[in-house]
């Protein structure tokens, strides 16, 4: 049997308690130290301050929220009503607004492939945008 601090191994242990253990236990709780310590260094040394393990998932749980189906629900709605404002535009500035938008164009490839000016386009675009909310405010 193997005497240990109770106060080493909980931080909310504030005075010294005395138990003892069997050898494994004690052997377990070294190692398990040991490894603490050695990750503590690494993650020092190679100044990552994130976790070093790839396989647990814990990464991609953070980069890839996991959505409630209410928030899906509510997402499926507003994009929805977005893409029937998106209808009711004119072609033009429906399908301007769209490339804009949702394609990432800019002003001024749009206005290339369509062989107008960069101002016609930024100018439907700001018509479209008005009249996208007084329809969503209207339906909202």
């Amino acid at each position: 049997m193997t005497r240990i601090n109770l106060r080493d191994y909980y931080p909310f242990y504030v005075a010294d308690c005395f138990i003892d253990v069997p050898d494994e236990i004690a052997a377990l709780l070294l190692a398990q130290a040991r490894y603490e310590a050695a990750y503590q260094r690494q993650t020092y040394r190679h100044r990552a301050y994130f976790s070093l393990n790839r396989d647990d998932g814990i990464e991609h749980d953070i980069l890839f929220l996991l959505l409630s189906p209410c928030e899906i629900y509510e997402r499926k709605i507003t994009n929805e009503q977005l893409y029937a404002a998106i209808a009711n535009l004119p072609d033009k500035q429906a399908k301007r607004i769209y490339a804009h938008f949702f394609l990432g164009l800019s002003i001024g490839e749009i206005a290339r492939s369509e062989g107008v000016s960069p101002a016609s386009i930024s100018g439907s675009i700001a018509r479209g945008l008005r009249t996208l909310e007084k329809y969503l405010k209207k339906s909202l």
